[in-house]
Order: C-alpha cells, then sequence, then structure tokens
C-alpha cells in the first residue's frame, strides 16, 4: 500500500503543476494582422523575439471582401491590414484607417517617391509602404530573337508597334489583354494621365477620363494595337490559357510590376532562361514610369492597441531586418537602401518555392532594371477614393470593347471558313465597341456611383 500512496501523492504533485500551469495568464497585447505576403509569418515570429510583450497573429487574406463584411458589422476588425496602394485610399477617406502622420517624421527620403505618395492624402500618411511594383517589360528573349527583334533596344511605343508585327508575321501575340483595369490604369499613369483628382478635404472628387490626355493617348495606341490583331484579346491574364500562352511561346511579353519574377517562375517555370527584363517603352522614348501593383501596411482607426499596432507595422516596412527577411522571400522593397544595395542589385537567380536559386532571366542583373523602373515613378498619379469598385466595374463597361473584339475575331474567322464551304456559327458582333466608348460608360458610372455614396462628383 506504500508504494500506492507515494504513487497517488506523485500523481496529486502532477495535477497540482499542471494546474498552476493552466493558471498563468499571457500577458502579451495580441493584434491580429491580415495579409496576403507569403513570409508575413515567419516576419512575426521574428517581431515577436524582438517585441516579447507583443502576439501577433496573422490571418491569410486576399481581396476587400471581408474586409468590408467586418467593417459594416463592426466587429471582427484585424488591427493592422495590408492594403494595395489603389485601395488605400478609399479606406482613408472613409476614415477606417489611423493617421501615422506624427509617429513617422522624416521617413519619407527612406522610401521611393512613387511609394511615399501612395500612402500620404492631403499630407498626411495613412500607412507604411510595405512593396512596390514599378512596371517593367518582361519579354521571352529566345521568341524575339527568332522575329529578328532585340527587345532591349525597344523604348518607343512605336518600336513596340513594329515588334508585334514582326511577332504576328510568325504566329505570335507581342501581349496578352483582356480588359485588366490595373494594367490599364498602370499604362494611362505612364502615360502622363491624371483623370482623377480628389480634394484636400475628400469629399470632392473629379472623373476626367473622356477629356484626359494621357487616357486618350494610351487607347489610341492601344485600339490601334487591338484592331491589328497584335494583342491577344481572348487570354485573361493569369488564366491557365495565358500561362500556357506564355510558356509556349504564343504571347512573348509582359508589362507588369517589379513583382513578376517570382510569378514567372511559379507559373512559366519551364521557360526559365529564357526570359529577360528592360524598362517600359512609351511614347516618346522618355524614362517616365508608373506603379501596377505594390502594397502598405496600415493601423486600423478602430484598433484599442495602436501603439502595438504601430510598433508591427514599422518593424516589417522600416526596420531592416523585417524588410530584409521579406525580400529574401521575393518581395520587391520599397525602400531606397535595399533598392541601391549591391547584393539586391547584383542579383541574378529567382528562389523557387523549394528553395533553389533558379537563373530565370539567363544569368541577367535583372534587379538594376526594377531599381531603375522605380526611381522613374511619376509621383503625380491619383487614385480614386472608391478605387476598389471602379476596378471591379471596369470589366462591365471599358471591358465591352476587349469583348467586341473577341466576337468580332471569332466572326472574322468563322466566316472564312465557311467560304470554304463550312457553317458559320459565330453571330455578327455588330457596331464596333472601342476603347473610348467604354471609357464613356466608365466615367458614367463611376460618377453616379460617387454621388450615391455621398461625393460632390465633377
Amino acid at each position: 500500500m506504500r508504494w500506492c500512496r507515494v504513487v497517488i501523492s506523485c500523481l496529486a504533485c502532477m495535477v497540482l503543476l499542471v494546474a498552476a500551469g493552466c493558471g498563468s495568464t499571457d500577458t502579451r497585447t495580441v493584434i491580429t494582422v491580415w495579409s496576403w505576403e507569403p513570409s508575413m509569418s515567419t516576419v512575426a515570429r521574428n517581431f515577436e523575439k524582438s517585441n516579447p510583450d507583443i502576439r501577433v497573429v496573422v490571418k491569410s487574406t486576399s481581396g476587400y471582401e471581408n474586409l468590408n463584411t467586418a467593417i459594416q458589422n463592426g466587429y471582427g476588425l484585424p488591427d493592422v491590414v495590408q492594403l494595395e496602394y489603389y485601395a488605400l485610399p478609399q479606406y482613408a477617406v472613409s476614415g477606417q484607417l489611423l493617421d501615422i502622420t506624427s509617429r513617422v517624421s522624416g521617413m519619407k527620403s527612406f522610401y521611393t517617391p512613387g511609394t511615399w505618395s501612395s500612402v500620404t492624402l492631403n499630407h498626411e500618411v495613412y500607412g507604411l509602404p510595405m512593396d512596390s511594383g514599378p512596371m517593367a517589360f518582361f519579354y521571352n528573349k529566345s521568341v524575339f530573337e527568332q522575329a529578328g527583334i532585340d527587345a532591349s533596344a525597344i523604348k518607343t511605343w512605336d518600336e513596340y508597334y513594329q515588334a508585334a508585327k514582326k511577332l504576328k508575321s510568325i504566329g505570335v501575340y507581342i501581349a496578352a489583354d483582356a480588359g485588366d483595369a490595373s494594367f490599364f490604369n498602370a499604362m494611362v499613369w505612364l502615360s502622363g494621365g491624371q483623370p482623377f483628382h480628389t480634394s484636400d478635404d475628400g469629399k470632392t472628387v473629379t472623373v476626367n477620363l473622356t477629356s484626359d490626355a494621357g487616357t486618350r493617348t494610351f487607347a489610341k495606341f492601344w485600339q490601334k494595337m487591338i484592331d491589328e490583331g497584335l494583342v491577344d484579346t481572348s487570354v485573361k491574364t493569369w488564366s491557365d490559357d495565358w500561362k500556357k500562352a506564355l510558356g509556349d511561346g504564343t504571347v512573348a511579353s509582359v508589362f507588369a510590376g517589379a513583382w513578376m519574377p517570382s510569378l514567372l517562375l511559379a507559373d512559366v517555370p519551364g521557360t526559365a532562361g529564357l526570359w529577360r527584363v528592360t524598362t517600359m517603352p512609351t511614347k516618346d522614348g522618355s524614362t517616365a514610369n508608373s506603379e501596377n501593383g505594390g502594397s502598405a501596411l496600415a493601423v486600423l482607426r478602430s484598433t484599442r492597441k495602436p501603439d502595438a499596432a504601430y510598433r508591427f507595422v514599422e518593424y516589417i516596412c522600416h526596420n531592416r531586418q523585417g524588410i530584409a527577411t521579406r525580400v529574401a522571400g521575393g518581395a520587391f522593397p520599397a525602400d531606397t537602401a535595399t533598392l541601391g544595395s549591391s547584393a539586391f542589385l547584383g542579383k541574378t537567380t529567382v528562389t523557387d518555392s523549394r528553395g533553389l536559386e533558379i537563373p530565370y532571366f539567363g544569368g541577367q542583373e535583372f534587379n538594376r532594371v526594377l531599381s531603375q523602373a522605380a526611381d522613374d515613378v511619376s509621383v503625380r498619379y491619383q487614385y480614386l477614393p472608391f478605387e476598389v469598385y471602379a476596378r471591379g466595374d471596369f470589366r462591365s463597361t471599358v471591358g465591352t470593347a476587349y469583348q467586341w473584339s473577341k466576337a468580332k475575331i471569332a466572326f472574322d474567322e468563322a466566316s472564312s471558313d465557311s467560304s470554304d464551304g463550312s457553317s458559320s456559327t459565330a453571330s455578327n458582333p455588330g457596331k464596333k465597341v472601342t476603347l473610348m466608348d467604354g471609357v464613356a460608360l466608365w466615367e458614367k458610372d463611376l460618377v453616379e456611383y460617387g454621388t450615391n455614396q455621398g461625393f460632390t462628383m465633377r
């Protein structure tokens, strides 16, 4: 029985120890972060090591539907949220984001001009730049050479147009575009367009798409490319068909943000070594550039832990260790120091999901091109304070021009087949719908929507 009493005594001690352990409380401040950044969980754990008084809960999100629902319901909101630059004004103007201007004195020169302007509204700062997406010209060098073209020498839109005609002669499209709002806006920005303007108080919005010079300039050029069949309007960007077309060389290039290298490797791994990158061609060959994508971290005004939330944002976006961890995971930096570092500029490989270094761009020091692209970004473009809605509406307005083009191609092909004795099944697309026709519809919708949302529209 003595051994039984010993066992019971030991068990009792264990129960007390477990109870004591269970009774201990975690006194750390808990903040919730919503982000789609692949390295966010890793960076959050590193942050906790340096900030043991804070625990970070990371929730992987994409899009803005969940955030909008949480805002509408008034509960379940995160403390920190990742927002694309185009979306940030919408949440800032509607009063959802914490003004952090007083906390970021002296930080402006830390970031590239384009990214800093994207988090600043009416001289007030509503987030810190996390990454960036300066536009660049990614191309399959092998395919261009088959058509006798040195793509790195293309500096103007006319040179791009001439290259597209040569590629078409060997059965290749220079690009694919089935109606992508982010691409369209980036190209308007590249063209010097300023179709949107919001007053300093955020209450008056000007939408000037139909008469904006930059919008008309790009639409005219791209309409010419579409009309001559130089752009594949049947393949939607990021679709499986698009990835296949890039992989088999039937689409030879992409205008995209500097985040593209890791996505090319992931989506078109079989063409590693064939691709290169150069600066964007412009109408007159100037070095002007624009952003396509990129995001910031912002603190929601509803948070009850603003200090802890901001400390996390500062670590991710301003701390050297936080930035280095994200860049190693494939992010394109927004800070000038990283963009100018020899290690970053001299990189010739892209890291794949297995951690292997792949010379995707054939040994080219591609970050030198992308870093220069970031320096060339103009800061005059403004997003709408309801840009998230605007981009969703693009498909049903401007997108009709792409849909007409696709239908016209199908009709012409069917008509050609029927001349050989086969039956034609494609419907006549009817009166031509141009990009500017679609832009006019888009402008009308945006003015109506803004008015309904309580903005003074001009």
